[in-house]
């Protein structure tokens, strides 16, 4: 008489990577990456007030920054903190969905809001303006009248166009959403959340969303009603 015994394969090492906790401090440490880029990029922008000496040498200086190689870093940082977001963020999204393959029969809204529900699809349409932007703004590709290393035209000859700048307005809103929340969300991954200052840091995340929000869409409303010309 034999006996048989089922092997069955070693299930495969959780790594830190692999992790959910792991994913999301990823997606936490990219986002306060990109997060530090977004108010920077409003910060040197703001010059566009100044006129047009102070933002063209602006420019001018981040392309001559370390010899021409500081703004390759910085893209190069920028690329691969905005490639782990993406990455983290859909495979979180897609382990919630294989979690809960069949929705609910009735769901009602209690503790989260409307940015934190529409956080996955404000981000994919964040990600198309940023492509679009890039291609407005830094390649010239979409710009009816783009000349290199000169912002301040730039930025007033494309904003001239009525429906660019309803459409930057309309993504600049969808970022601050975006914002609100997942500055909220990072400061809770990293621990920065105790619920005695809960409240702060929620109001925290709040006033820098509408901070970067305002400052951006100063930008095609000034050019619209005149103040930059």
């Amino acid at each position: 008489m034999t006996s048989s015994v089922a092997v069955f394969p070693a299930a495969a090492p959780v790594t830190f990577v692999r992790s959910t906790v792991g994913r999301k401090v990823i997606m936490a440490g990219t986002g306060l990456v990109l997060f530090g880029f977004v108010f920077v990029h409003m910060l040197g922008n703001l010059q566009l007030y100044l006129g047009p000496a102070a933002i063209n040498g602006y420019a001018v200086f981040l392309r001559h920054f370390l010899h021409g190689s500081g703004i390759w870093i910085a893209r190069a940082v920028l690329v691969s903190a905005a490639g782990l977001h993406i990455w983290s963020a859909t495979s979180l999204t897609l382990q919630s969905w294989a979690a809960r393959p069949v929705g609910y029969k009735r769901w009602e809204p209690r503790e989260s809001t409307y940015a934190s529900r529409t956080m996955r699809w404000s981000g994919v349409i964040v990600l198309s303006f940023l492509v679009y932007h890039l291609l407005h703004f830094t390649l010239g590709t979409a710009h009816p009248d783009y000349v290199e290393l000169q912002p301040y035209h730039n930025v007033v000859a494309g904003f001239r166009v009525v429906p660019v700048s309803i459409f930057y307005i309309v993504a600049m809103i969808l970022l601050g959403f975006h914002l609100d929340h997942g500055a909220w969300s990072m400061l809770r991954t990293l621990g920065l959340a105790h619920p005695r200052y809960a409240r702060y840091a929620r109001a925290a995340a709040a006033a820098f969303a509408i901070l970067l929000v305002l400052g951006n869409i100063s930008f095609p409303i000034a050019v619209l009603a005149g103040v930059v010309r």
